[in-house]
């Protein structure tokens, strides 16, 4: 079992990475932690905590009670730990989008004069380097547990009553109880009726990320993020792909203006996107899959070699026997507190499978504060904002308020923003279309959201996401110096923008005087 250091000074400093953010205790604190919190649990338990997953959420809510003195067991239903994102998700996906990428980027440098000849896909190899990146991190994280002494169990855990869980595997079934449990079970795919077809050329998104093959002609059903990075991998491979999405935009959370620069460049580039569009029917055919549309633009019926179903995803809160235990459920998912404390005490939920956002970077820190609470530290998840990513060609990034979310909830916002069309970096790049938004508190003028289309901006979120948690203004961002020529430094362009003080634009004063 890992132990936490003993006794140190409680100040920045010194301070003991594995001690929670919101305290510094010391490890006889930590190790009877759980006899503390708990009454009514049994004389004897296998475990101080079991966790239910070994996503991004599980495997650090894991870990973190491991380093925090506490013995744990994590329960994983994959082969390997990392759960649906490291497995058949967020990991595999980004390492294709990546080999896209590069396709399309060589594809556009004939225009600076540089030409490839077409690449040629080895399918059996791509397949095989994905998979090699999926292996190198779920085996670091099986290194890691180990090096802590979490023990891990494979097969499907489902509560028997509210201490103990029954695991279920090939090999059978065995019974683990526990102190305190934390469920981090995630989601699953939905698929809608009607699109359940048993024919292996309609995927899921696990499905799709087998490459199995290159189809002529893919459909995506699903405009959401899953979908179009799903589009975006398989266009650049060589795919006509189309597009139809039941609401009247593709990506609805985002605002149109950030929209309107990746929503171009697919135009261009796919065969069709179809918004405001239902799928109808589907049917297996020799030639392919015949499917049925209802909407103004889209055709009666057409023909695709594969189709991708991505219309959203489902908690997995009833996959786990929650009534056993003596949890409610809402929809499938488990409510908690910002403690991430069930209805009942000594049960926590971390992820998916405690509402949207489904994103690993929540699950991450929840998983820390269900942990540290166990642990007997104060902690609470309070995120003033968590980014959402687009990690398509161009990404779409955004985070806290969006415009739309403002004008819905009638908040007063002001907005700056800054082109990549004057960014020295995106104009060598051959990446102009992008651009960088602030919304600022018109009464503090703190930054209460932003969002950014371009290449890479999934990574200058971060840094928007920062400003809000920080209560930045406008001077705060631009009169920080960021590093030129980069991408960065367009966020503290939009914040000159809002301040009156950018020279890289000709902005005419609100007043009517000229300035620069």
């Amino acid at each position: 079992m890992a132990n936490t250091t003993s006794e140190m000074p409680n100040n920045d400093a010194t301070r003991d990475p594995a001690k929670p953010r919101a305290e510094t205790s010391n490890s006889a604190q930590a190790q009877g932690a759980a006899e503390k919190l708990v009454a009514g649990e049994p004389d004897h338990s296998d475990c101080d905590v079991v966790v239910i997953g070994a996503g991004p959420g599980g495997y650090t809510a894991a870990f973190r009670a491991a380093d925090l003195g506490l013995k744990t067991i994590l329960v994983e239903r994959y082969g390997t730990l990392g759960g649906v994102c490291l497995n058949v998700g967020c990991i595999p996906s980004k390492a294709l989008l990546h080999v896209g990428h590069i396709v399309d980027t060589a594809e556009q440098l004939r225009h600076q004069g540089v030409v490839f000849a077409r690449p040629t896909i080895e399918l059996d190899q791509l397949r095989d380097w994905k998979s090699g990146v999926v292996t190198k991190l779920t085996g670091g994280l099986a290194i890691m547990a180990g090096k802590r002494q979490v023990q891990t169990l494979s097969g499907w855990a489902t509560f028997t009553g509210p201490h103990a869980l029954k695991i279920q595997d090939e090999q059978g079934e065995r019974s683990v109880t526990f102190k305190h449990a934390i469920i981090a079970a995630g989601s699953r795919p939905i698929v809608p009726a009607g699109m359940d077809l048993d024919d292996p050329r309609v995927m899921n998104s696990t499905d799709a990320l087998e490459l199995e093959e290159i189809p002529k002609r893919l459909l995506v059903i699903g405009g959401g993020i899953i979908g179009l990075e799903m589009a975006t991998v398989y266009d650049a491979l060589g795919s006509k792909v189309t597009v139809v999405e039941l609401m009247d935009r593709i990506m609805p959370d985002a605002d149109r203006d950030i929209l309107r620069p990746f929503e171009k460049r697919i135009r261009a580039r796919y065969e069709n996107i179809f918004t405001g569009t239902r799928v109808t029917g589907m049917e297996a055919k020799e030639g392919g899959i015949k499917v049925s549309f209802e909407g103004s633009d889209a055709p009666a019926r057409d023909l695709f070699d594969r189709v991708l179903v991505a219309a959203g995803r489902r908690p997995n809160g009833d996959r786990v026997n929650a009534a056993a235990a003596g949890l409610d459920m809402e929809q499938g998912f488990i409510p908690v507190d910002d403690q991430q404390r069930t209805g009942v005490a000594h049960i926590f939920a971390v992820g998916d499978i405690t509402g949207p956002p489904m994103l690993a970077h929540k699950a991450t820190h929840e998983g820390k504060v269900a942990a540290e609470i166990i642990a007997g530290h104060d902690s609470a998840f309070e995120a003033t904002a968590i980014p959402s990513v687009a990690y398509t060609d161009p990404e779409v990034a955004w985070v806290g308020l969006t415009e739309r979310s403002a004008n819905e909830q009638g908040i007063r916002v002001e907005k700056s923003v800054f082109p990549w069309a004057a960014s020295g970096r995106a104009l060598a790049m051959s990446r102009e279309e992008g651009m960088t938004k602030l919304l600022f508190d018109p009464d503090t003028g703190r930054v209460v959201g932003g969002a950014i289309v371009g290449v890479g901006a999934g990574d200058l979120i971060a840094e928007v996401a920062h400003a809000i948690e920080m209560g930045s203004t406008a001077p705060d961002i631009g009169l920080t110096v960021h590093p030129h020529p980069t991408l960065s430094e367009t966020v503290a362009l939009a914040a000159e923008v809002a301040e009156g003080t950018v020279t890289d634009l000709y902005v005419p004063r609100s007043d009517g005087v000229e300035a620069g």
